[in-house]
């Protein structure tokens, strides 16, 4: 049996993170709307709510639905959605930033409303924004006083109740708390949450039988806190043949989560350490391919004794790629070192990391070298080809295009069928462009429509193809291409430019048509997307509009996701999106239409809902952008795409190298552009203010369009460094910032400024004037 006091002290971690996992989204939640905060006068972070928030979705065109009957607990519901609308604004504003004032704030409107549901889901913010602080004895009172009138409620003060008792090691009233949450809840979206939460306080109360008995209907699907408590309850129920199982189970098929670590000191405490090779090396993988490289190189360094002669090679290759991956390239080259040659797919591996290691302590002699080994004994290896691409990508940095050629054609020859073989075929087909070849690059461009017409260098081969068509007089091909290049990729980089070539050509009484043209691989025949109109007589819609005006943003999110697996409408997404937006999530609003139409680029703006639209283009920040722009000589649509293309709108961003804010600055960056603006008393902090943040970035940006005279070099210069972009530029005469931008090397920096030039044109089509 345990000591008491072990079990606690040990719990006590391990519920911690339990609560940690289960509220983990809805903590990004308060964490993500720091993006919203402005000290700005003009810069507004969250939208002022009108008495009702009815979705637009109640449209000429969308799909009707049979109206449920009204109950009780609707009309109730709908009676606190419309109360609490005032509350909206200062639930967000607490649940970012969580100041005393924020605290004030809300609890005055809670006792304002202390008789009402309205006043129940102040109660409930109040409460959840201690967890958010892990200071659970202060979230006790306010979920008690929101029990009352909860409602709907309920089941989220319970659970959150539950957990701050627990928390506070009043374990008792946790249990009594949660006992008959399945029994009042029955369609909760807490209800696991509950359990697991439940079966940790019945384990404070040495009550492990019933432990068990609740983790146990529960085990599907597999989660990891469940698991780890399970295992725990076996232990405290003395069931030790069962207990190692499962925390094993957790170790070894869930590696990466916090409670395998968790579990693995139990294991080792327990003196069962032993696993079979095949597990071992199952985790090892697992852990690789969590990326958790350092993590997994020991644990292949653990096996190299352990594995047979035959399995050892491959335990070898393994770790020298985590190590490689890890920054300890230097050790993963002495492993390489150990590793016999050997024939057929190890032996390529063998070579390619050999290779990858040269590259990494910048020796592209040896990583050439290497290239030509794998030609030699691996021709066909996929090694191979991922080793020429890399040998491409090499001479192209060096400037040295008549082997970039070789080396990409070299790789579609060799493997027309491969994934790499489009993007290689039109490296080699662009650089013949610019080294000067013209027939031979019309060619390749044809080619390229022909051979691979799925592919996502179609819509440039049409677009250069028809330039070249311009430049020999040949101006019904190039209206062809130009026309099927518009109407097929409506809304990409280079569908605009071609309306833009277009309006220069004269129009033709009898085109051409071009059989190659056919080729070119068409949309998906789907049926129009209508906004179907939502289900706001459905329970868990009104629960998720009643969460959102508490600022519960991801609770809300998550009980329109339960409505819509019933409901089967595609009202979900939007409405989703709106929610976020609503709450100043700008990015979580892109990023779910970008999943729901993510060939939303190739249609045309009437063919999908208004809504759809500007979640994917919002213009938050609108007047300080627009302000800030205009002082800056900026096309405001420009300046939005930017953002957009940077941080998403989230006001919050810190990239990996520091760029902090909606543009993305770093903070020396705004530390001197703050003093060309005579920005007094400036520090770093006030990059996440949206209306700082703006003012800095868009002087800097103005900065590199004086500098580079054109947005496309500006563009570019913002993402990759001015230095590069006068090395790009020196390298030969360019046509136009066209034939720049196609040039670029860098396949991030050359999408990015496509991408932000792209949405510039949708904004303005989406918006109009600015």
């Amino acid at each position: 049996m345990w000591h008491r006091r072990q079990l606690v002290r040990v719990l006590a971690l391990i519920w911690a993170f339990s609560f940690n996992v289960i509220s983990a989204v809805s903590a990004q939640s308060a964490s993500a709307t720091r993006q919203t905060g402005s000290t700005h006068p003009k810069s507004s972070a969250v939208k002022k709510p009108s008495a009702t928030t009815k979705s637009k979705a109640t449209k000429a065109g969308s799909k009707k639905r049979k109206r449920k009957v009204s109950t009780p607990r609707l009309r109730r519901m709908r009676k606190a959605f419309v109360a609490s609308a005032s509350l909206r604004p200062m639930a967000q504003q607490l649940l970012q930033d969580r100041t005393p004032q924020a605290y004030t704030g809300v609890e005055t409107y809670a006792r304002r409303h202390a008789k009402e549901d309205a006043g129940a889901l102040a109660w409930l913010v109040l409460g959840y924004a201690h967890v958010v602080d892990h200071d659970y004895a202060k979230a006790i009172d306010p979920l008690n006083r929101a029990k009352a009138n909860a409602g709907d409620l309920g089941d989220y003060v319970s659970y959150y109740l539950g957990n701050s008792y627990l928390q506070s090691g009043r374990n008792a009233e946790a249990v009594a708390t949660l006992a008959e949450f399945a029994t009042k809840y029955p369609d909760s979206q807490l209800i696991r949450d509950a359990g697991v939460l439940y079966a940790n306080a019945l384990l404070t109360e040495s009550r492990g039988d019933e432990a068990l008995a609740v983790l146990e209907k529960q085990r599907q699907p597999v989660r990891a806190d469940a698991e780890l408590v399970l295992g725990r309850a076996y232990e405290a129920t003395g069931q030790k043949a069962k207990e190692a199982p499962a925390l094993r189970n957790l170790d070894y098929t869930m590696p990466t989560s916090f409670e395998a670590d968790i579990a693995g000191t139990e294991l080792r405490k327990l003196g069962q350490t032993s696993a079979t090779v095949t597990e071992r090396k199952t985790r090892a993988d697992l852990l690789a391919k969590g990326k958790r490289y350092s993590d997994a190189a020991d644990e292949y360094r653990a096996l190299l004794n352990e594995v047979g002669a035959e399995e050892k090679p491959g335990v070898q290759l393994a770790l020298a790629s985590a190590l490689l991956r890890s920054g300890h390239a230097k050790e993963g080259k002495q492993i390489i070192a150990s590793v016999p040659e050997s024939a057929g797919e190890a032996g390529a591996q063998r070579l390619y990391l050999m290779g990858e290691i040269a590259r990494a302590s910048d020796d592209d002699g040896g990583f050439l070298r290497t290239v030509e080994q794998l030609r030699q004994s691996a021709p066909t290896s996929p090694w191979f080809e991922q080793s020429l691409l890399t040998a491409g990508n090499i001479y192209l940095l060096k400037h040295d295009y008549d082997k970039a050629i070789e080396a990409y054609r070299e790789l579609q020859q060799r493997f027309p069928d491969g994934s790499r073989a489009a993007y290689a075929h039109w490296k080699a087909a662009w650089l013949t462009l610019r080294q000067g070849h013209n027939d031979e690059a019309k060619s390749q461009f044809e080619d390229q429509i022909s051979w691979y017409p799925a592919a996502a260098e179609v819509p440039p081969a049409l677009y250069w193809r028809a330039r070249l068509a311009e430049e020999e007089g040949d101006i019904e091909k190039a209206r062809a291409f130009y026309v099927k290049l518009s109407d097929r990729f409506r809304n990409y980089y280079y569908g605009e430019l071609a309306r833009q070539r277009l309006k220069g050509l004269k129009p033709s009484d009898d085109p051409v048509h071009y059989e190659i043209l056919d080729k070119v691989q068409t949309l998906p025949a789907k049926a129009k997307i209508i906004d179907d109109e939502i289900p706001t007589d459905d329970l868990e819609v009104q629960k998720a509009q009643l969460l959102a005006n508490g600022g519960l943003v991801d609770f809300a999110v998550r009980e329109l996701q339960a409505a819509a697996a019933e409901d089967k409408g595609n009202w979900e997404a939007p409405e989703a999106a709106r929610l976020y937006a609503d709450g100043g999530q700008y990015n979580r609003a892109i990023q779910i239409m970008k999943r729901t139409v993510p060939n939303y680029f190739a249609v045309d703006i009437p063919d999908l809902p208004r809504n759809y639209w500007e979640a994917l283009f919002p213009k938050p920040y609108w007047t300080d952008l627009k302000k800030f722009s205009s002082q800056n000589a900026l096309d405001p649509y420009l300046v939005a795409s930017l953002i957009r293309q940077e941080s998403e709108f989230n006001a919050a961003a810190v990239s990996n190298k520091n760029a902090v804010g909606l543009m993305q600055l770093l903070p020396k960056t705004g530390k001197l552009v703050a003093k060309e603006e005579k920005l007094r008393h400036f520090n770093a902090t006030q990059l996440f203010t949206p209306a700082v943040n703006l003012q800095l970035g868009t002087r800097y940006f103005r900065g590199m369009v004086d500098k580079f005279g054109a947005f496309e070099y500006a563009l570019a210069a913002y993402n990759a460094g001015s230095d590069r972009v006068q090395d790009w530029l020196s390298q030969g005469k360019y046509r136009d910032a066209q034939e720049f931008v196609e040039s670029i090397p860098f396949t991030e920096t050359r999408e990015y400024v496509q991408a932000i030039l792209r949405n510039a044109n949708v904004y303005r089509q989406l918006y109009g004037a600015p």
